[in-house]
């Protein structure tokens, strides 16, 4: 279900020319982030924090689609306008973003190369590799808290739309988002925002 649909999206992600485009690409974030309901109330913050990121980057699109139908160019406008390290900027919101997504493919790809881990191991390494770092105590805390109301193993995969043993989709997914992360990632920091923290 999640998959298939985030697949499809996929396809529309970037240009002819190789560029990341903004709507495709928040689109495709839109259709991962119902994943987050599999975790109860306790992920509902965070999952409104990931909505809100994804609000700010649409938002500022809708007000000039053609200036900023390319993801990179609503960050370079703050930069030039000196607006881009506030808290309230798309570059945040862009940053945030791709780490949240960082941890949703950390954490298909652990259900993948990990068939014998507990739900509560997956999610504790998935944050480990993508999110601890980046938050302070407070966010750490409350984050872990939320994790630990992960739905068990089976019922999450069924709710996510893998059947049995087959998780060809999961990691299609994967082997595709992942690098658009990356991407994300090295322009962020060719620019001076991948290292700013909660």
């Amino acid at each position: 279900m999640v998959f298939a649909a985030a697949l499809e999206k996929m396809e529309h992600v970037k240009s002819p020319e190789g560029e990341i485009l903004t709507r495709p690409f928040l689109d495709l974030c839109k259709t991962v982030l119902p994943v987050l309901d599999n975790f109860g109330p306790a992920m509902g913050p965070v999952k409104s924090d990931i909505g809100g990121n994804i609000s700010r980057l649409e938002t500022r699109y809708l007000s000039s689609q053609s200036e900023f139908n390319y993801l990179y160019r609503i960050v370079r406008s703050e930069i030039e306008s000196k607006k881009a390290r506030s808290s309230s900027s798309c570059a945040n919101a862009l940053l945030w973003l791709t780490r949240a997504m960082d941890f949703l493919s950390e954490l298909f790809g652990n259900l993948m190369v990990h068939p014998d881990w507990s739900m509560s191991q997956v999610c504790a390494d998935s944050y480990g590799k993508s999110l601890k770092k980046w938050h302070g105590w407070l966010a750490s805390s409350s984050f872990s808290v939320a994790l630990k109301l992960a739905p068990d193993r089976k019922k999450f995969m069924s709710i996510v739309g893998v059947k049995g043993d087959d998780v060809s989709d999961m990691e299609n997914f994967c082997g595709r988002f992942s690098p658009l992360l990356e991407e994300n990632h090295k322009f962020l920091a060719s620019v001076g925002m991948d290292n700013l923290k909660a």
